[in-house]
């Protein structure tokens, strides 16, 4: 049963794009609360993920059912966390209080993107407790 407790949270999120807080669509924003402001946010073909100064909000719609599963995670549930980069790619690789691991992958990445993902990792880091 251990397994379970190490198994990983999702592994759908390759994000290839930054997006402007202006673009981001109205069911998007709809899960901000009042006081919350967006640092970043981030989408692949389908799916968005967007990171504010309290959470993060991963929307992950899945293709074949035309289904939408949104995870609410608070900074202050992650554990520890990695930055990982390669030629092309980087992931940030969190683990979480509950035992859940996340990778949130981002590909195509040029110098300066991967500057921009340093700062994300650093900002999420900073706001857990």
């Amino acid at each position: 049963m251990a397994y379970i407790k190490y198994k990983e949270l999702t592994k759908y999120f390759n994000f290839d794009q930054e997006i402007s807080v202006n673009n981001l669509p109205t069911y998007v924003t709809d899960y901000l609360l009042p006081n919350e402001a967006i640092y970043k946010a981030y989408k692949t073909t389908r799916d968005k993920g967007i990171f504010t100064d309290k959470r993060m909000i991963l929307f992950d719609v899945n293709p074949l059912t035309h289904s939408k599963k949104i995870h609410i995670i608070s900074y202050e549930s992650i554990s520890s966390g990695a930055v990982l980069f390669k030629l092309t790619s980087g992931a940030i690789l969190l683990s979480f209080d509950s035992g859940y691991q996340l990778k949130l992958n981002f590909i195509h990445l040029k110098a300066l993107n991967k500057t921009e993902l340093r700062k994300l990792f650093s900002y999420i880091m900073s706001r857990t407790k």
